[in-house]
């Protein structure tokens, strides 16, 4: 099982701002309780290309990679899996729309490692579609 997803949403705040909250790091102030990275590398650590860290999600723990990181550029990758279950490649886009407004273009792509895994990956598709909303209305508070 093999799914795509995207949606986009609006930040108010210039793109050089905005550009911080996509981090690893940078997500705790607005990604809720179960986003708590867990840095295996830098230490300490902080949002860097390359960095790489561990989130548990109920029973299962993900290994996440930045694969890029250009805040400047206003483009972010991951590449996370959980072994034997699933990998998911997130892809994040900002443009500039104005000095005070930054577009975010967020894909997600994500691919079952095994047939028991493919609800899991289902539900996660339709939850990544609708996410758009909930990642507007957590980052304005955060801001």
């Amino acid at each position: 099982m093999h799914v795509s997803n995207r949606f986009q949403l609006i930040v108010h705040a210039p793109l050089s701002r905005a550009a911080l909250l996509f981090g690893p790091d940078g997500e705790r102030c607005w990604a809720g309780p179960h986003w708590n990275p867990e840095f295996l590398y830098p230490q300490p650590g902080k949002d860097v290309q390359g960095a790489v860290f561990t989130i548990q999600h109920g029973p299962n723990k993900s290994v996440w990679v930045n694969t890029l990181f250009d805040p400047q550029a206003g483009r972010m990758q991951y590449v996370s899996f959980v072994p034997d279950r699933l990998v998911s490649v997130v892809d994040v886009w900002l443009t500039s729309i104005d000095p005070s407004s930054t577009r975010v273009d967020v894909a997600y792509a994500r691919t079952a490692l095994d047939a028991e895994a493919n609800h899991d990956v289902q539900a996660m598709g339709r939850s990544d579609r609708e996410s758009g909303p909930q990642w507007q209305r957590a980052i304005e508070k955060c801001l």
